[in-house]
């Protein structure tokens, strides 16, 4: 029930890009297993048109990508770091692939809408989307922000970066010059033996 629920949806996005197909091809008949612990399990197989079938509860694994349910958001978004951080065990090069495949392919909202409501209503539903997520992301900037600035000026509970910079290089100073003293220190031991 799972599988096809993830599967019709991928393979959709892939029948819209063409270059992800060709770069699952030569992968035919590799098995990926997808786990989001302890959410999720999916295995799926490729097949030689470049899309994806649920595989065989028997099937191996040839890579097992395992993300953390932390990474989900952030995946969304498109994070760069978050790929980073997803953990591939077994054929780490396929893994890679199904990653960087995943990393650019785009699913093309407005025209599936388009499909359905029409091409103005689609554009303008799509705009409206976009606006919601850049205001989102603005108010949480906005409210970081005004929380970071109440924690190092009304309530001094965290250090100001400013400080913190001139701490490390006053830590950084003083570790050159016990370097140097060190040097003077064995320079002097060296001419009294």
């Amino acid at each position: 029930m799972l599988a096809s629920v993830a599967i019709a949806p991928l393979n959709h996005m892939l029948r819209g890009e063409s270059w992800a197909r060709k770069r699952l091809q030569p992968c035919a008949g590799k098995t990926a297993r997808f786990r989001v612990p302890p959410f999720f399990d999916l295995a799926v197989v490729i097949q030689p048109t470049g899309e994806v079938a649920a595989a065989s509860t028997a099937a191996g694994n040839d890579a097992i990508l395992t993300i953390m349910p932390a990474l989900l958001p952030r995946l969304l978004v498109r994070d760069e770091a978050a790929y980073r951080e997803v953990r591939i065990s077994g054929d780490n090069v396929f893994g890679q692939e199904i990653l960087e495949i995943g990393q650019n392919l785009r699913w093309d909202v407005e025209q599936d809408l388009s499909d359905v409501m029409g091409d103005i209503l689609a554009h303008r539903m799509v705009r409206a989307g976009e606006n919601l997520v850049h205001w989102h992301n603005e108010t949480l900037h906005n409210l970081s922000q005004a929380l970071m600035e109440y924690l190092t000026e009304e309530q001094p509970v965290l250090a100001k970066p400013t400080d913190m910079r001139t701490f490390a290089d006053e830590v950084s100073g003083l570790q050159d010059h016990v370097s140097k003293l060190e040097l003077r220190v064995e320079g002097l031991i060296n001419k009294s033996l």
